[in-house]
Formats: structure tokens, sequence, C-alpha cells
């Protein structure tokens, strides 16, 4: 089994007042399906009211955050899957309940895990 991130940034879900609870209750009925087919690992959304920061080695923390070309936001899941086509499936599925595509990318194999 591989880990898989499908996420989308919060920027590409335009929805209207009226569409957003509908389109909340789906996504939650996606992440109830997955649990119940034993693969999610974590579903979540990035909680953009509370900044980012870096924590150092010696513990220090700084408001600082590493450069990136886009801001980390939106939501994502992490699903424990048996092959990239089974992700295509998931991702799909997430994208149809959310209106927006799913970007996927796989997690490194750790030993350790």
């Amino acid at each position: 089994m591989t880990n898989y991130l499908i996420s989308f940034p919060s920027g590409v879900m335009e929805l209207s007042e009226e569409d957003f609870q509908l389109v909340a209750d789906e996504a939650h009925a996606v992440v109830r399906a997955a649990k119940e087919a034993g693969v999610l690992v974590f579903a979540g959304g990035i909680d953009e009211e509370v900044p980012p920061f870096l924590v150092f080695a010696d513990g220090v923390v700084s408001d600082e955050v590493y450069p990136q070309p886009t801001r980390l936001n939106g939501g994502f899941c992490v699903l424990d899957l048996s092959s990239r086509e089974e992700a295509v499936e998931w991702a799909a599925r997430t994208a149809k309940a959310c209106r927006c595509a799913q970007e996927v990318r796989q997690f490194q194999h750790d030993p350790e895990q």
C-alpha cells in the first residue's frame, strides 16, 4: 500500500453561499466512504486564520515561513491505497464533491512506517 495526498488550494473553490453546505456535505461523504473502505489516513482543511510558523532545531520559533510559490491552504486528505489507479478514482470522487480538480501526490515509501 502507498500513501497518496489528494489536495486543492482554497482559491479554486468558487461557491455560492447556498452551495457551500452542499459541497461540504458531499466532501464529508467522500471522507466517510474512505473511512469505511479502510483507506483514510487523514483528511482536513488548513485553518487559514492561523498563520504558519517555523520551529528551529534549538526550539526557537519564528513567524517566518519557507518561501513558497503559492501559499499552502485549502483541503487535503491522505489515503493509503494499493495503486495509482485507485488514487485517481478517489481523487475523481473528491473533485466531484468539491467541484474542483484535485492534485495527487505519491508519498515515498518509508520502511519505518
